[in-house]
């Protein structure tokens, strides 16, 4: 299992399948599957039935999950996409870099 790339939070771009070219904030990563949902993106639609939590039933629109390998994370800098290295910092913490800009993308 590698560990990913992107991070919740993280503002992707889609680079390939049919939401190539959209961009999104990402809600969850599911690193057991190598996978990531992004906001409103990749849309499916569930048939629900009633529950106790949701009263109504029917057809219901939700995020479905998207390959890592299809994202890749925007650069602070210059809004494109970019590719993402590591740099351990002088106090010895790890932070990911963009690879275009040498921008630092983790927050201290």
């Amino acid at each position: 299992m590698a560990i990913a790339h992107v991070r919740k939070g993280d503002t992707v771009v889609v680079v390939a399948g049919k939401e190539r070219g959209k961009r999104g904030r990402v809600l969850r990563v599911i690193p057991d599957k190598n996978r990531v949902v992004v906001e409103r993106i990749n849309m499916i639609k569930k048939h629900q039935r009633p529950t106790q939590k949701l009263r109504q039933g029917g057809i219901i629109e939700r995020e479905g999950a998207i390959h890592l390998s299809n994202v890749m994370l925007v650069d602070p800098t210059s809004s494109k996409p970019t590719r993402i290295g590591m740099r351990a910092l002088s106090d010895g913490k790890k932070v990911r870099v963009a690879r275009k800009s040498g921008e630092i993308i983790d927050k201290a």
